[in-house]
């Protein structure tokens, strides 16, 4: 009679013509921290009953079980090798061992971001050979003018993002946040700087047009791909007395950010970008009334879109951005709002607001943590 044998061991409680074959093609794949995510094959001889499940057993000894390929193994330690085996188990025991997985060994998870304007250093962790990167720029100012009319908002700045870009442990790598626009006296504020990780070739995100005496900043000209351009600054109205534009919002994740409103007490525009920052408030009837930022835009990867501030109010950030601040005392244009929101416009012999800071956030392991929305999250 022809029989099936396990470990070369029978007894009477066991059935070996009746366990499953063995599973196949058992693949470790989806790294993520201390966890690993294990594909195989299910056997087409499941033996003398229905399969109940399937027990993954790593190379240190570590168990886990599910009803179908793939199954989540946890517990691992970062830096260490592993293979795996899988069992395909019914009601008359296990199956024998499958042949064992390809080897892989878990990358620690991490983050840094950088939200102050200057040139730093970042050196890649120990085991970390991938990472993924958002830089937004440096809002613009706004502008402030000292004649019959407010000042120009400012434009919103750049974000950009790149995932797994290749990196060495040890190494350091150069990070750069872009300075903030400042609000002009009387006359144009100036434009915020970029930001860019490693290189102006790997990542780079341009800041915000300052906003003229009369008229609005612009938002930067979009480059590559996986970028949000900054929303326009709103220029002033026309005529005597009239009032302040407002600023643009930083980039979205998924589109731009909002333009500032141009005419007197109109609101502005919505980000229409995941995580995009809004355009600011429009600026009042009266030359003396400054008005709001731009929304800037969160670092944690895509969201829900800010909206558009109302009259000398700022817009609201997207996502986890900050909104724009509302138009100052006694006319002061509004500050933007980090990350990246553009400065309001200033009323008459007032000061444009300030642009939104800049930053530069980097996730890893680059493999499995990547923007705008997969695993971008704080730990």
């Amino acid at each position: 009679m022809s029989m099936r044998y396990q470990a070369g061991i029978m007894t009477a409680s066991y059935f070996p013509l009746k366990v499953p074959n063995r599973p196949t093609g058992a693949t470790a794949t989806g790294v993520s921290g201390t966890s690993v995510s294990v594909a195989f094959t299910a056997p087409t001889d499941i033996g003398g009953g229905a399969i109940t499940g399937y027990t993954v057993v790593s190379s240190g000894g570590q168990i886990a079980t599910g009803a179908s390929s793939p199954v989540t193994v946890t517990g691992l330690t970062t830096g260490v090798a592993y293979t795996f085996v899988v069992y395909a188990n019914n009601a008359f025991g296990n199956s024998p061992a499958s042949a064992a997985s390809n080897s892989v060994t878990p990358i620690a998870q991490g983050q840094q971001a950088f939200t102050t304007a200057g040139t730093f250093s970042w050196v890649a962790p120990a085991g970390v050979t991938s990472v993924s990167v958002v830089a937004v720029g440096g809002g613009g100012g706004g502008g402030g003018n000292t004649f019959n009319g407010g000042g120009g908002g400012a434009g919103g700045a750049d974000l950009r993002y790149v995932n797994n870009i290749a990196v060495t442990p040890g190494n350091s790598y150069t990070v750069v946040v872009g300075a903030v626009g400042t609000g002009g006296s009387s006359g144009a504020g100036t434009a915020g700087g970029g930001s860019y990780f490693s290189t102006v070739g790997t990542v780079f995100a341009k800041g915000g047009g300052g906003g003229g005496a009369p008229s609005g900043g612009l938002g930067p000209a979009a480059t590559g791909t996986n970028v949000g351009t900054g929303g326009n600054g709103g220029s002033r109205s026309n005529g005597d007395n009239a009032g302040a534009g407002s600023g643009g919002g930083a980039g979205g994740y998924s589109g731009n950010g909002g333009d500032g409103a141009s005419f007197q007490g109109s609101p502005g525009n919505a980000g229409n970008g995941g995580g995009g920052g809004s355009g600011a408030g429009g600026g009042s009837f009266s030359a003396s009334a400054g008005s709001g930022g731009g929304g800037g835009v969160g670092l944690l990867g895509a969201g829900s879109s800010g909206s558009g501030g109302s009259s000398f109010s700022g817009g609201s950030g997207g996502s986890s951005g900050s909104p724009g601040g509302s138009s100052g005392n006694p006319a002061d244009g509004g500050v933007g709002g980090a990350y990246g929101g553009g400065g309001g416009g200033a009323g008459q012999g007032s000061v444009g607001g300030t642009g939104g800071v800049g930053a530069v956030r980097i996730i890893w392991p680059g493999t499995t943590r990547q923007f705008p929305s997969t695993n971008t999250g704080n730990l």
